[in-house]
């Protein structure tokens, strides 16, 4: 699993990326209470809002942490947002990307980086 200062994680199989936000990001949202997630086909470059989260504190945009193609969104999030705090890197995944650029993924941080980082918050 690798992280983004802004908070999204990207686990990687194959050029398919499974993106979502981290255990800190959906503890600082609170109890999140609306998901939009991506359409399938959409072409993302890293760093565009492609998703957005709504809590009872705010809303914020989800970024693309690697350019590629949404090959397929969290529906199930529009019904049951409460999932991505109950597992946020887990079942409360947003959408899953073909990467234009497997290589991308090593410029992301690392568990062990990505922790580090926290700390100096």
């Amino acid at each position: 699993m690798r992280f983004t200062k802004d908070h999204e994680w990207v686990r990687l199989e194959g050029d398919v990326a499974t993106v979502g936000i981290t255990t800190y990001a959906a503890d600082q949202l609170g109890d999140v209470v609306f998901v939009e997630v991506p359409d399938v086909g959409r072409t993302v470059a890293a760093g565009d809002g492609f998703a957005v989260v709504e809590s009872v504190k705010a809303a914020s945009d989800v970024y693309a942490p690697l350019a590629g193609e949404v090959v397929e969104a969290n529906a199930a999030l529009g019904a049951a947002p409460e999932t991505v705090n109950a597992d946020p890197e887990g079942s409360g995944w947003f959408a899953k990307l073909r990467i234009a650029d497997p290589a991308a993924v090593e410029a992301l941080m690392d568990r062990a980086a990505y922790d580090a980082f926290l700390a100096s918050l």
